[in-house]
C-alpha cells in the first residue's frame, strides 16, 4: 500500500508539472488571465471588493490615485507576463513598494486583501480555470505577504532601483 500511494503521488507530481510546462510554453499567465482586458476587469473587480470592506477599505481612507484600477492592472500586467507599461509609464518597485510601506504590521488586512482578490478572480470568471485561479492567487499571495509588506516601519527603508518581480506558472522567475 505504501509503494502504490508513493507511485501515485509521483504520477500526480508529474501531471502537474507536465500542465504548468504546457500551460507555460503556450501562454503567459498575462494571456491566460485574458491579456490587459482581463486584468483591467481584475482589478477593477478587486478594487470594488476592498472598498466594500470594512478593514481593507483604510488603507484607501487616505484617498487614492484617480487612475488606481489602470495603474494596478499595469502593474499585475507586467509582472504576470505582460508588456512593461507600468515601468515605462508610472515608476519602478521601489515606487509601489514605498506606496506601501511605513503603515505597521497589518495582517489582518493582508488576509483580507487576499479574500477580496479570491473573490474577485470569481467575479470576473477567471477562477474557472483550476490551475489560473491557483496561480493568480498564489502571486497576489506572495506580493501582499512578501515585498508590499516586507518595510512596515519606514517607506525609508525601502532601497532604490527595484525591478518589478515578474511571477509565472512556476512561481517567482528569479
Amino acid at each position: 500500500m505504501v509503494e502504490f500511494l508513493r507511485r501515485l503521488r509521483y504520477l500526480l507530481q508529474r501531471l502537474l508539472w507536465a500542465k504548468i510546462v504546457i500551460m507555460e510554453g503556450m501562454r503567459t499567465v498575462f494571456e491566460a488571465a485574458g491579456g490587459n482586458e482581463g486584468l483591467h476587469r481584475l482589478a477593477d473587480a478587486w478594487h470594488r471588493r476592498v472598498m466594500a470592506d470594512e478593514v481593507v477599505s483604510h488603507a484607501f481612507s487616505h484617498g487614492f490615485h484617480p487612475q488606481h484600477i489602470e495603474r494596478l492592472a499595469a502593474y499585475w500586467a507586467e509582472a504576470l507576463g505582460g508588456p512593461t507599461t507600468y515601468s515605462d509609464y508610472y515608476g519602478d518597485e521601489t515606487r509601489v513598494i514605498r506606496m506601501h510601506s511605513g503603515n505597521g504590521e497589518h495582517d489582518e488586512m493582508d488576509r483580507r486583501a487576499i479574500a477580496c482578490f479570491d473573490q474577485a478572480l470569481a467575479d470576473t470568471g477567471l477562477a474557472e480555470d483550476g490551475a489560473l485561479r491557483q496561480v493568480l492567487h498564489d502571486y497576489f499571495a506572495w506580493a501582499t505577504t512578501t515585498t508590499m509588506s516586507r518595510y512596515h516601519e519606514s517607506a525609508d527603508d525601502v532601497p532604490s532601483g527595484l525591478k518589478i518581480p515578474h511571477w509565472s506558472w512556476g512561481g517567482l522567475q528569479e
